[in-house]
């Protein structure tokens, strides 16, 4: 229990309104452990120590306020020792911010709040959690190894889980899990427990370098930037219905797809980036250990150079690791929405897209005159249906400031503004050109106007940038805020302040007869809305090389929801300047889109612990969504447009874990198949593989990359005809019987043998697809095969085939 505290200690309250308008409830905590931290069992020592913790904050509150300002509401004593108290009084709430012995203080709200949701998107909490014991039991026994920058222990995500006896909240690590705990700066013996089973960090290479900085990097599996094992390793395994707190506000309670599974991080990844030898290095370890998946929320800057992508050293570590018996996840990248643009190469790896859920966060700012323009910022609101007067940055700055115009624009720096004349005004700042180069942020702008005493701000964008894609507009904020990046609504209220603002001959503005209000931006809204293709996901077709010759793999693999996910953050991070001190964050990137197969692998390989790696991603691939709630296709953002998603766009489509646990028929590859895919890779020598695996080509080898056993089939050059032969194995537990369904590409007709069969529990059979070119179209097509079982098993392989020669033409 004293890790919570460690970690609640990183809070702390800001305020920004010098005086409390309405009387508001306050959780205190405070820093002696409540009760179930001491070691005492006796029911006499239970009683007395409430009693203690009741007293003493009785007498702090008596010590420290007056009685007038204040009514205790409940002392907490058993789970947490805290208090919570109704105040009227600002100045009585700095009072208990400052007094020895407090922890932190956050604001109580009315509301009933969701999860964060990607859980309940997915259909995870009411399709798999209850068929695996629980939510907390879900993934128990398996161990998900974090390749990231690290973890921070004293997150509420990865405390330790009550051990009782109907494993209500146990995480049983592994058996054969043999990892350990390397202690170092901000990571003591105790940051390992049931829930962290094992940690490590790796930077020989990035010290050889001279890159990492102990000071700032920390020496230890302790995570100083935030995206790594804080974020993604949350999404994957955090504990299940941790309150987010930002700011004072509670946005809903967080879990990781699998809370039951353990998490081993191995650091490998820094605020500057990282090595290759680092980062092979960690999953050199990570499978010693005995991890049962690997996530990476990591990849290459570009495509490797030499005879195939392939052949790269980590591609290779990873295709070891599989062999191992290790599920590897990996990030697709984030470099969409252009085409081969994908990062993650492999077909032993599982690469993941992002896609958008349907949670919306929106803000409004409410004019005089009854206009209303929406925009983004996740902050409070003004003083409820007051409306306060506009003021634009320029029109209550000193006159003789030596900061330039832009500068004053952007609010960045305090020193520029007249107190007397900004106090309490809802300000008008500029998204300039400094916004772009970072040398100005919306945490600095939010920063500014707390300090200076402005009821709000309201960011609007600069004409000559034009842009709408703000860096930094789904931060959080502790002031009311909102950035409008809409070019419309922004040159509208700047008209309405300027025919409402009386100025002087000289331009000096004299009277703010203009007045708005900001609405409440943390309130999420469902939309039900269909999830898209998040138009940063990297996009296929894959490439063999760094000449981009197209691939006959299918990337990426499988979707997972990747844009503005609530998860764990490093309060000390130095890796994202926005969220800076807070303990949630909420992201986007494939990077987000990661964890969230990882743990959905989890739960699989705990419901069938005898599953290869192939197996696992075979049955995401094959019951994966490719349309959204509405029946309609899922789309995918292009450049200004949204396209109907194609396999290069989603790979198999959004994952479904309910159905995934259960797919009826699975595709399965191993080591030596993989070997004979290397061998057909065109341009690969047998030296080459050898070189790279340590085996070289088998006398029989096979003669195309699409003859490899995946849940898909890619064609990156179809002259005639192929035949393609898949081996599907029945894992339903039952006999059952398929019926075949085939939608063919553009140019390619499909046929496919047997069209329809029965095949008995734990048998594997052969299935022949021939694709004939009856159209050059130069361009890759899309269709797929379906295998429709009477035991409620559909089974769908997407192909993707590009007819370069009919041979008739």
């Amino acid at each position: 229990m004293a890790a919570i505290f460690t970690f609640i200690a990183l809070s702390f309250i800001i305020i920004w309104e010098p005086l409390m308008a309405n009387a508001k409830i306050f959780i205190v905590l405070m820093e002696d452990d409540p009760f179930v931290s001491t070691k005492s069992k006796n029911f006499e020592d239970f009683d007395i120590y409430k009693e203690t913790l009741r007293k003493q904050h009785d007498m702090l509150l008596e010590n420290l306020l007056e009685r007038s300002v204040y009514t205790k509401v409940y002392s907490y004593t058993h789970l947490i020792n805290g208090f919570s108290i109704h105040l009227t009084s600002h100045e009585a709430l700095d009072i208990l911010e400052n007094a020895e012995g407090v922890r932190a203080i956050y604001e109580d709200v009315k509301m009933k709040k969701l999860t964060t949701h990607t859980p309940d998107f997915l259909g995870i909490p009411a399709g798999v959690w209850p068929k695996l014991g629980g939510a907390t039991a879900s993934g128990a026994g398996v161990v998900i190894g974090m390749i990231d920058t690290g973890i921070n222990p004293f997150h509420p995500s990865f405390l330790a889980q009550a051990s009782n006896g109907d494993r209500r909240g146990v995480v049983v690590k592994s058996g054969k899990f043999k990892g350990k705990c390397v202690t170092g700066d901000r990571f003591p013996e105790t940051a390992c427990n049931n829930k962290i089973v094992g940690a490590q960090y790796f930077a020989r290479a990035a010290t050889a370098a001279g890159e990492f900085n102990a000071s700032r990097d920390y020496a230890s599996p302790f995570d100083a930037d935030g995206h790594g094992s804080s974020h993604t390793a949350s999404t994957a395994a955090g504990n299940h219905n941790v309150p987010v707190i930002v700011n004072h506000f509670n946005y809903g309670y967080a879990s990781g797809m699998a809370p039951g599974a353990g998490i081993a991080v191995y650091k490998a990844m820094y605020s500057f980036g990282g090595f290759m030898s680092d980062v092979v290095a960690a999953v050199d370890q990570a499978v010693e250990d005995g991890v049962d998946i690997l996530s990476l929320s990591v990849g290459p800057a570009n495509v490797p150079s030499g005879p195939s992508a392939f052949l790269n050293v980590l591609e290779m570590q990873l295709l070891f690791a599989t062999r191992a018996g290790v599920l590897v996840v990996q990030a697709a990248g984030n470099g969409g929405p252009s085409s081969t643009s994908i990062l993650s190469f492999s077909p032993w790896i599982t690469s993941v897209a992002a896609s958008t859920t349907d949670r919306r966060y929106n803000n409004s700012i409410v004019l005089g005159n009854g206009q209303s323009f929406s925009g983004s910022g996740l902050s409070p609101p003004t003083l409820s249906g007051t409306y306060f007067q506009l003021a634009a940055a320029s029109d209550v700055c000193k006159g003789n400031t030596t900061s330039g115009l832009l500068t004053v624009e952007s609010c960045q720096e305090t020193e520029t503004f007249i107190r007397t004349l900004v106090h309490g005004k809802i300000v008008i700042c500029t998204y300039t050109f400094d916004f772009e180069s970072e040398t100005a942020s919306i945490a600095t702008v939010a920063d500014t106007i707390q300090k200076i005493g402005a009821a709000g701000f309201v960011l609007t964008m600069d004409p000559d940038i034009g842009s709408e894609q703000i860096k930094g507009a789904t931060m959080t904020l502790s002031v009311p805020g909102l950035i409008l990046n809409n070019m419309e609504a922004s040159t509208a209220l700047r008209e309405y302040y300027n025919s409402n603002t009386l100025r002087s001959r000289s331009g000096r503005a004299i009277s703010f007869r203009a007045t708005a209000r900001i609405l409440d931006g943390r309130q999420a809204s469902y939309t039900k809305q269909d999830p898209v293709v998040a138009s940063y996901s990297s996009r296929g077709p894959d490439v063999n090389n760094a000449f981009l010759d197209t691939a006959d793999v299918l990337k990426p693999n499988i979707m997972a929801p990747g844009s503005s996910i609530w998860a764990s953050w490093s309060p000390t991070s130095e890796g994202d300047r926005y969220i800076k001190g807070q303990n949630f964050a909420l992201l986007s990137g494939t990077s987000m889109a990661t964890p969230h197969i990882a743990g959905i692998a989890a739960l699989i390989k705990q419901k069938h612990p005898g599953w290869t790696p192939a197996a696992i991603t075979s049955a995401m691939m094959t019951t994966a969504d490719v349309t959204g709630q509405s029946n309609a296709p899922i789309l995918a953002q292009q450049t200004n447009q949204l396209t109907p998603a194609t396999p290069f766009d989603f790979g198999s489509g959004l994952v479904n874990p309910s159905r995934a646990i259960d797919p009826g028929l699975v595709f399965k590859a191993g080591f030596k198949h993989y070997v004979l895919f290397l061998c057909s890779v065109p341009g690969v020598d047998e030296m080459s593989v050898r070189r790279a695996v340590g085996v070289g080509c088998p006398n029989k080898k096979k003669a195309w990359c699409s003859d490899l056993n995946t849940p898909s089939v890619t064609i990156s050059n179809l002259v005639g005809s192929r035949n393609v032969i898949r081996r599907v194995t029945n894992v339903g537990g039952v006999d059952e019987k398929y019926q075949v369904i085939v939608k063919e590409p553009l140019g390619v007709s499909v046929s496919v043998a047997p069209q329809v069969f029965k095949i008995m529990a734990n048998a594997s059979r052969h299935i022949t697809i021939v694709l004939n070119a009856t159209q050059t179209t130069n361009v890759y097509s899309f269709g797929e095969i379906v295998f429709e079982g009477n035991q409620n098993h559909r089974v769908r392989v997407p192909l993707a085939v590009f007819v370069s020669s009919t041979l008739h033409s």
